[in-house]
């Protein structure tokens, strides 16, 4: 993927779209836990539990992209369709993602009102099976 960051389906973040500064990824896995007379909880593994990849960034749509490359993540939530999620230097697949949260904040606005700065927060939610990922790309998700 040449000069991209990662690609969401058929959105890939790169410089003139909306390349971000940050990525948080958030994993999570099930231990629920039953009572017992005069004793801890026993706990047992169910397997994993959700998992967020957070993208973080400041879009200058006069150097970087701005409004259409963010209109274009709304519209894809809008859609609620999962997309894979693939690592632009690796090309690893890293699963079925929805988005299920985007904040923008503007800021340092011109005579117009367009803002030249615009940070963005994109919340990304896993809704594959990991197991499913890993007999499609041969690896352990």
């Amino acid at each position: 993927m040449n000069d991209a960051l990662m690609a969401f389906g058929q959105f890939v973040f790169a410089l003139n779209t909306a390349p971000y500064q940050q990525l948080q990824h958030e994993q999570a896995w099930r231990h629920p836990g039953a009572a017992r007379v005069l004793s801890r909880p026993a706990h047992q593994f169910l397997g994993p539990d959700e998992e967020t990849i957070t993208l973080s960034g400041v879009l200058v749509p006069e150097l970087t992209g701005g409004d259409s490359a963010l209109k274009t993540l709304e519209d894809m939530a809008a859609r609620g369709s999962p997309e894979p999620l693939v690592e632009g230097g690796t090309g690893d697949l890293l699963g079925q993602f929805i988005i299920e949260r985007l904040a923008r904040t503007r800021s340092q606005f011109m005579s117009q009102g367009e803002a030249r700065r615009i940070e963005f927060q994109l919340v990304l939610k896993r809704v594959d099976d990991d197991r499913a990922t890993a007999r499609r790309t041969g690896k352990a998700a």
